[in-house]
């Protein structure tokens, strides 16, 4: 009974475990089928964002294929338990192409990190089917279109990062929604509308970001309901009103930024207090009013405090020494100090602890009063220091010496008195150095001639006496020396004038200056303005002045020269303003004073003159001129109503000799008859020459004789027919196609003329003149052109070039997203080298050649790469001549290559008078000023500031008198890293962590060299054209950045 029991039990255990098995097998089946089909979903999403990849230069996609499992795949994270992919991690692989809408059906992702690539058209809406989402990285991209209101369905989503994009439209209102949001980046997009007050819901954000857009409006009052934010950057929009009080209340905010805005209103007096974690408070280009907050200076982690361009009054608070950590301080454009002269600079016995100072800007304000010895106890790491327009009076302390570093110093505008301190020569890294407009009196230290580094000296306007020191010939790197209206006596040193870096002026005016003026002054030859006049200078006139090829204005009013008006002076090919007047000057006026191609204002008045005045001074250039005071001279325009000049005994008449001489009317008439004969064959000729030329179908080079000639059909043949594929650009004049020559073994550019576009064939004519008379190895190198008709008996023109492999700087800088890359994005050491490349073949245009050029048309699509990433400029299409003359008979060259100013108003969507394009082209251009080497200058400077933020001039976030020019000049010199392309910071990371560099020491000397290369594009786009650098001097400092940089030579 037992044992049946036993069996019973045995056999029910039996049944009961062999169901248990089923069941678990049923159930293992069902999840493994399950499993397949999910890691199928998963695996069929990933496939499709492959596609939609257009580029990957890296190949890190080539691990995505069937043989390995897609969870090991790069960039793939998978969860342990389902297999299911959490984790998309992209970043920094300089990818091409748009976001799949299978993105969404990987719906375990947590984590899409895209960052730093370039995948374009909109972010998809599936996004927002992604409800385990918490982490959305798209940070520098080109995303396009609205941004997905749907995405508020990601309610566990902690940060969203979309920050320099191309987004558009209105903030969506629900993303206040998203409760668990810890950071949202939108800036550096197009944003338009007000800010949506439902941002204010979101009470765990402790970092928002919404700077440089279009948005409007006011700052919500909800922002103060914020309990943990830390970062908040608002700069750069149109906001307007007042910050919420409540706002001032958040005490656990460490950035915090509104700069450039319409904002107003004043800062309560506890703000540091409550603030007490600060550390960047900028609020600069406003219209706040009130004092400063003394409780700032509580704040103790302050790294950067600036107010700068608002209403503040009131003196500056005494404990700014607490704010150890500080680093850069700016109050300037206000309405500070004035009251009290001995309490406003009593704060810097305190600033003196701050000992990371480096920027210190006090100027246009209202500060009084002595500056304390204890200036010469600031920060030895201060490189910028302006107290300009003030009210300053007393001595400058010799401590002033101690501030080694010191690289601006700017006094001018302000009430200082005594001698220049002879310590300022210690200041050896000072590169410029303004004290103009004050009441300075005894010498110039010869001192100052250490500081070889100095590139402007402003010391007009006081009352300097003495001699121009020699050893001012040491500052080698002198672009502008400003010395007039002062007491100086004595000679012009041969030193001063033989600066060959001097190029934005040199004004030496108002002295009481003696001798003659040097010959050597034939070295300025980047030199745009010289102004010496009001002084006692005697002797001729050097004939060496013509080697100041592009001078714009030249002032000698008011000496002692004598002797005639030397015939070289016609060398001054770009003359503007010339004043003669007020000397001793004799002989008679030469013709070639009335044929400058530029001159807008001539005074030869009170002189010695004597003769006949010249027709050509009425030439339609010249808007004033006065010859008065010059009692022998005669003849002339009517106007001028000068005296008949004496006439010189006539020959007998003409008709005399005729009555006398019967056979001269018959020799007369046979000669006319004679040449209309000879005339008319030739005429005859020429028809005859051109139809037998249109009847053949070979096509001649435009170029000359020394180059290859090509046929119509052989270009066909090159080209495919001209086949779309081979189409490798389109512009408004030319299409460019690839091409293969010489039986396969030369890859050539073909550009072809839209003969019908009006202004082509004078663009095609242009380009022939320019590539015939140039050569250098960063111009792009013709093979040849030709012209004549195709197989329809039209005209067709074309020129070949060398192919460019790797395409234009354009499509680095800016990739279509329908072109796909060949190479790698461009680093640092990269950009540098195209833009000495560039610097190179402007020097050679406008220094080099045998006529000068000017290309007009400097762009990043003009500018193509070879196989090794070399600049190569190209398209000379609207490229001019630089002649003193626009006769073609003294040139050799047709009219309309010669640079004249543009009298054409007709309005253009691309360019302004066939003179170069919108946002490149130089500003006087537009008031019809004539092409210059300063115009090209300009839109290098343009370049130069494109290829290092990666903005087009033209962005949409330049409106008004906010531009590309003045967005760097801005962030100069201590936010350059928030400005520029961060691909190159990016990269720069990249290679300290492959090196085992500290990212630290590298971020300081990266910064330092972008700061100078940036500085030089600001310069070279500056409005006026005598205040731009010269591109020999541009050229010169670019390879020294690169130098210092590389550590090469120190």
């Amino acid at each position: 009974m037992e044992h049946s029991n036993n069996s019973f039990r045995l056999t029910s255990f039996t049944v009961f475990l062999t169901r248990i098995l089923i069941s678990i097998i049923s159930i293992g089946s069902v999840m493994g089928t399950t499993v397949s089909f999910t890691n199928g979903t998963d695996h069929q999403a990933l496939l499709a964002i492959r596609d939609h990849i257009q580029e990957d230069p890296f190949k890190v996609l080539s691990s995505w294929n069937y043989s390995i499992h897609f969870c090991n795949w790069h960039g793939v994270t998978c969860g342990l338990r389902h297999q299911r992919v959490t984790v998309l991690n992209l970043s920094s692989l300089e990818l091409v192409g748009s976001m799949s809408p299978s993105i969404g059906d990987l719906t375990f992702l947590r984590e899409i990190i895209l960052e730093n690539n370039r995948f374009h058209s909109s972010i998809p809406q599936e996004v927002g089917r992604l409800f385990r989402l918490q982490f959305l990285s798209l940070y520098n991209n080109s995303f396009q279109g609205e941004f997905p209101s749907n995405l508020t369905h990601c309610s566990d989503i902690r940060v969203i990062d979309v920050h320099k994009n191309n987004l558009e439209g209105k903030i969506p209102t629900e993303l206040g929604s998203l409760s668990n949001l810890l950071e949202l980046h939108l800036s550096g997009n197009h944003f338009t509308g007000k800010i949506p007050p439902s941002l204010g819901n979101l009470s765990t954000l402790h970092s928002l970001s919404l700077s440089e857009n279009n948005l409007e409006g006011s700052i919500p009052l909800e922002f103060g309901q914020f309990s943990n934010l830390e970062f908040l950057e608002l700069s750069i929009n149109r906001l307007s009103g007042t910050i919420p009080p409540a706002l001032f209340n958040i005490s656990s905010i460490q950035y915090f930024r509104v700069a450039f805005n319409l904002l107003s209103g004043t800062f309560p007096p506890d703000l540091g207090f409550i603030l007490s974690k600060l550390q960047m408070f900028l609020v600069g280009g406003n219209q706040f009013s009130g004092s400063i907050p003394a409780s700032i200076t509580n704040a103790s982690g302050l790294v950067q405090f600036d107010i700068g361009m608002n209403a503040f009054t009131g003196s500056i608070p005494m404990n700014l020494g607490n704010l150890q950590n500080l680093q850069s301080l700016n109050f300037a454009g206000n309405m500070l100090g004035g009251s009290n002269e001995t309490v406003d600079f009593s704060f810097f016995t305190s600033l003196a602890n701050c000992t990371n100072l480096r920027i210190l800007h006090l100027n246009n304000n209202s500060f009084k009063g002595v500056l304390p010895d204890s200036i010469g106890n600031l920060s030895n790491k201060l490189i910028s220091l302006r107290l300009d327009e003030n009210y300053i009076s007393g001595r400058i302390p010799e401590g002033i010496g101690n501030l080694v570093k010191l690289q601006n110093l700017a006094l001018n505008k302000n009430m200082l008195t005594g001698s220049i301190p002879d310590s300022i020569g210690r200041l050896m890294k000072l590169q410029g150095l303004d004290i103009s407009r004050n009441k300075f009196s005894g010498k110039i230290p010869s001192s100052i001639g250490n500081i070889s580094l100095l590139s402007i000296l402003a010391m007009q306007g006081n009352m300097i006496e003495g001699s121009i020191p020699i050893s001012l010939g040491n500052c080698r790197n002198l672009q502008e020396l400003d010395l007039s209206c002062n007491q100086l006596t004595g000679v012009i040193p041969h030193e001063v004038v033989s600066l060959s870096f001097l190029s934005l002026g040199l004004n030496l005016a108002q002295n009481r200056l003696t001798g003659p003026l040097p010959p050597e002054v034939g070295n300025l030859f980047n030199l745009g303005r010289m102004d010496i006049s009001n002084n006692k200078l005697s002797g001729e006139l050097p004939s060496t002045l013509d080697g100041c090829q592009v001078l714009e204005f030249l002032n000698l009013q008011g000496n002692l020269f004598e002797g005639t008006i030397p015939l070289s002076l016609q060398g001054l090919k770009g003359i503007v303003v010339l004043d003669l007047s007020c000397n001793n000057l004799s002989g008679t006026i030469p013709e070639s004073l009335g044929q400058f191609p530029f001159i807008r204002y001539l005074n030869l008045s009170f002189n010695r003159f004597e003769g006949k005045v010249p027709y050509s001074l009425g030439n339609g250039n010249i808007s004033a001129f006065s010859i008065s005071g010059n009692k022998d001279l005669c003849g002339g325009m009517k106007p001028l109503n000068l005296p008949a000049c004496p006439k010189k005994i006539p020959m007998k008449p003409v008709r005399e000799r005729l009555e006398r001489k019967p056979s001269f009317v018959l020799i007369l008439v046979a000669g006319i008859t004679f040449i209309l004969f000879m005339l008319l064959a030739q005429i005859r000729g020429v028809l005859y020459w051109t139809r037998s030329f249109k009847s053949k179908s070979t096509l001649e080079s435009p170029l000359g004789n020394q180059y290859p000639r090509l046929s119509y059909a052989e270009l066909l043949q090159a080209t495919s027919g001209f086949s779309p594929v081979n189409l490798i650009a389109e512009g408004r004049y030319s299409s460019v196609y690839k091409g293969i020559l010489n039986n396969g073994e030369q890859e050539v550019a073909v550009k072809v003329l839209k003969l019908q576009q009006h202004g082509a064939k004078k663009c095609f004519m242009a380009e022939c003149e320019a590539l015939r008379n140039i050569r250098h190895r960063n111009i792009v190198k013709v093979i040849t052109s030709c012209s004549g008709i195709d197989f329809k008996g039209n005209d067709f023109k074309a020129l070949v070039f060398e192919l460019m492999p790797n395409g234009s700087l354009e499509s680095w800088l800016h990739p279509s997203p329908s072109v796909l890359l060949e190479s790698k994005n461009l680093n640092l050491i990269q950009r540098l080298n195209i833009a000495i490349d560039v610097a190179s073949a402007l020097d050679y245009l406008h220094r080099r050649c045998e006529i000068p050029v000017v290309h007009r048309d400097l762009k990043p699509s003009n500018i193509l790469l070879d196989d090794e990433l070399c600049g190569h400029v190209g398209d000379f299409g609207l490229a001019r001549f630089l002649l003193a003359t626009t006769n073609k008979g003294d040139s050799g060259l047709p009219r309309f290559l010669l640079a004249r100013p543009n009298k054409s108003n007709r309005p253009q969507t691309r360019s302004i008078g066939a003179i170069g394009t919108i946002g490149y082209i130089a500003l006087e251009y537009g008031m019809g000023r004539a092409a210059s080497t300063q115009g090209d200058v300009y839109s290098f400077g343009i370049l130069l500031l494109e290829m290092f933020t990666r903005k087009k001039p033209t962005n949409s976030m330049f409106r008004d008198n906010f531009n590309l020019h003045s967005y760097v000049e801005m962030a100069l010199p201590d936010r350059v890293l928030e400005i520029v392309d961060p691909l190159i910071l990016e990269q720069r990371n990249n290679e300290s962590n492959r090196t085992g560099q500290s990212s630290s020491g590298n971020s300081g000397r990266l910064g330092e060299c972008l700061a100078s290369i940036l500085r030089i594009g600001v310069t070279c786009s500056a409005q006026l054209p005598r205040e731009r650098m010269d591109i020999e001097a541009v050229l010169m400092e670019l390879h020294l950045i690169r130098n210092v940089f590389l550590g090469v030579g120190l």
